[in-house]
């Protein structure tokens, strides 16, 4: 029997306050990435060649998923049957359990499978806090997965009727990130889904402070230019606390300039979450 290549899709999970982002660190960084640990983890696998991890969508460092995915081919010795789904998971949460990182699911996918350029959707959400005047007003387990906001409480009306200039087919060169590589990506994109809504904390019932309130806003695309979501959360939130007006984001739009985008507004990395990365069936079927 011959050597076998297997490729595998994974969806995993983790708190990103630890990491410096998803993607590996060399080993000269002081901080690690989410990859790091997988493929620590993945050396137990005892596979023949190295196993390496192609991320679907990069997150930055403070930023969180609640759901991303991967791909790697697993090479066995001859002789050996490919790994189970289930038995993968096994071994590779087994070796992250004192991460907090966790394989939700794994799948086997065909040999041109790429978890990157076949995704046809990705789902961004967004948590803000307000009522807070220091971070310590935050309860304890909320500190790291929101954006602590000390400015006023939001205009939920408002902030709707700037999301909808948003949504469509546009470029968003106003809302690309500064350190973008502008020459490699296109700034056109285009945003299927924008949702913007009162919300309420982790175990809220216990949060004694009735001044305290959440919000989360909802971001549906098949990719994004990076910090995109950040810098459209901060336009919006300074919309909902009167900072600018809704038409302000028709005309952010229309500059297709970063540099028009208004200073120190974008939202920190902590109420960042990567929700959900989606495939069409068809993609997920193996050649067998």
């Amino acid at each position: 029997m011959n050597s076998i290549k297997t490729r595998y899709l994974i969806f995993f999970q983790y708190f990103g306050a630890k990491y410096s982002g998803v993607m590996a660190q060399p080993p000269s960084m002081p901080a690690v990435g989410v990859e790091n640990h997988l493929e620590k983890a993945a050396e137990k696998l005892r596979a023949s060649e190295p196993v390496k991890f192609v991320i679907s969508s990069r997150t930055d460092t403070g930023v969180h998923a609640l759901c991303n995915t991967a791909h790697f081919d697993v090479q066995r010795e001859e002789g050996q049957l490919p790994f189970s789904e289930e038995l993968l998971v096994q071994v590779l949460n087994q070796h992250l359990k004192s991460e907090p990182i966790r394989i939700l699911s794994a799948c086997r996918v065909s040999s041109n499978f790429h978890a990157r350029f076949l995704a046809r959707a990705r789902t961004y959400v967004y948590r803000v806090a307000t009522g807070c005047t220091t971070y310590s007003d935050l309860p304890v387990f909320e500190r790291d997965l929101c954006w602590a906001n000390k400015r006023g409480h939001l205009n939920l009306a408002a902030m709707r009727e700037a999301a909808d200039f948003l949504m469509g087919t546009h470029n968003f060169s106003t809302f690309q990130s500064t350190s973008s590589d502008i020459s490699v990506r296109s700034p056109i994109k285009t945003l299927d889904w924008v949702e913007v809504r009162a919300a309420q904390g982790f175990l809220s019932e216990h949060n004694n402070d009735s001044n305290l309130k959440f919000w989360e806003l909802e971001f549906v695309s098949r990719s994004f230019l990076y910090k995109q979501v950040r810098r459209m959360v901060g336009a919006l939130v300074a919309v909902g606390q009167s900072r600018l007006q809704p038409n302000h984001i028709k005309e952010l739009l229309a500059a297709q300039d970063l540099m028009a985008y208004p200073p120190n507004i974008m939202a920190p990395p902590d109420g960042l979450f990567l929700k959900q990365v989606e495939y069409y069936k068809s993609d997920l079927e193996t050649e067998d």
